[in-house]
């Protein structure tokens, strides 16, 4: 199964949004925490008004291995810089984190379990 090319361009819209939200938040000092949150808003946001202006449920809110790789990219950033790491190479080992998890996940077909509602009581 070759990927298509929306979903390549959304592979690495998702890691180059997130790693520049981390990055972000490293610079301006946020706590972990914060860094993770702005990361993630950063990766999705664009995905969400793609999908909801055709009119699809948002790929974020579905079972797929979306934000979970962003987040972890972002992660690495974060650990990068309280290791006092380099700021550039950090980020690169964080996209292709993100890059690598997401286009696995998009090949393997991984999915992230769901909540079961309550079947009685």
């Amino acid at each position: 199964m070759a990927v298509s090319v929306v979903l390549a361009l959304d592979l690495i819209g998702t890691l180059a949004f997130a790693i520049s939200g981390a990055t972000l938040g490293v610079r301006k000092q946020l706590d972990l925490f914060g860094v993770l949150v702005l990361s993630f808003a950063a990766a999705t946001a664009g995905g969400i008004a793609r999908d909801l202006l055709v009119a699809e449920i948002p790929n974020v809110l579905r079972r797929e291995f979306y934000a979970v790789a962003a987040l972890l990219g972002a992660a690495c950033v974060v650990v990068g810089d309280a290791l006092g790491l380099p700021a550039t190479p950090t980020a690169v080992v964080g996209a292709l984190l993100c890059f690598v998890l997401r286009y696995l996940a998009i090949r393997r077909n991984w999915q992230l379990p769901l909540a079961r509602a309550d079947q009685g009581g």
